[in-house]
């Protein structure tokens, strides 16, 4: 069977880079065999797929972007406020993965491994932008917009959201966009952004309170007066 012929842009950077470390590149076992079968439960994947990684086989990094690349590029476009940015931030993580593989110890699940990877590349991202910014004095930076799971939320909601979101810290607005966008649980966020869970939950609870009370219209005072 051959390669699933997807048009990577890190695919041959990471090829380069195996063989100059003298790696093979042959396709697993564990993936000829057809990984996506029902019968193979999400634990026993992950690991097949980070072992395929760390063999330094080409197909275990096509599966995985065919798998999370565009839940990678909306979270990035979520965090950096731009596409263009988001893809060159998905990218770097590939690559970051590829160069990094050896360390994984399977201490969480490589998916989430490989989203803190991500997470931190956009925070990474956001520094080197916002010292930009402060050198050349730009007032054009783009705030952070998030991608809802409706698409046809009402532009003038979805514009207040974006603006409350942007007053939270970067912490619960994080976490508001793992949890309430991007659909993770708790303790896959806990994973990313190496928290508890209960610390998770916790800034969850703070940044929908915090959204209620900047989102909510003022009470009328008409009924206090009767």
């Amino acid at each position: 069977m051959g390669t699933m012929g997807l048009a990577l842009p890190w695919k041959a950077r990471i090829s380069s880079t195996l063989r100059e470390r003298g790696t093979r590149v042959e396709p697993s076992e564990q993936f000829t065999g057809g990984l996506g079968a029902a019968a193979v439960d999400a634990a026993s994947e992950d690991a097949a797929l980070a072992a395929a990684c760390r063999s330094g086989d080409l197909r275990a990094y096509e599966r995985l972007y065919a798998m999370h690349g565009a839940r990678m590029k909306n979270l990035a476009r979520n965090v950096l406020g731009n596409p263009i940015d988001a893809e060159d931030a998905v990218q770097e993580t590939f690559l970051k993965v590829q160069r990094s593989i050896a360390g994984f110890r399977g201490q969480s699940s490589f998916v989430t491994w490989t989203y803190r990877i991500l997470i931190n590349t956009c925070y990474d991202a956001r520094r080197s932008r916002l010292r930009k910014k402060e050198v050349a004095n730009d007032d054009s930076e783009e705030s952070p917009r998030f991608e809802p799971r409706a698409p046809g939320a009402h532009p003038s909601l979805r514009m207040a959201l974006e603006r409350a979101l942007a007053k939270l810290t970067q912490h619960q607005r994080d976490v508001f966009l793992l949890y309430e966008v991007e659909g993770f649980r708790h303790a896959e966020i806990a994973g990313m952004l190496e928290m508890t869970e209960t610390a998770s939950k916790n800034t969850l609870f703070q940044a929908k309170k915090n959204l209620r009370l900047m989102l909510e219209p003022p009470r009328s005072s008409a009924a206090e007066v009767r």
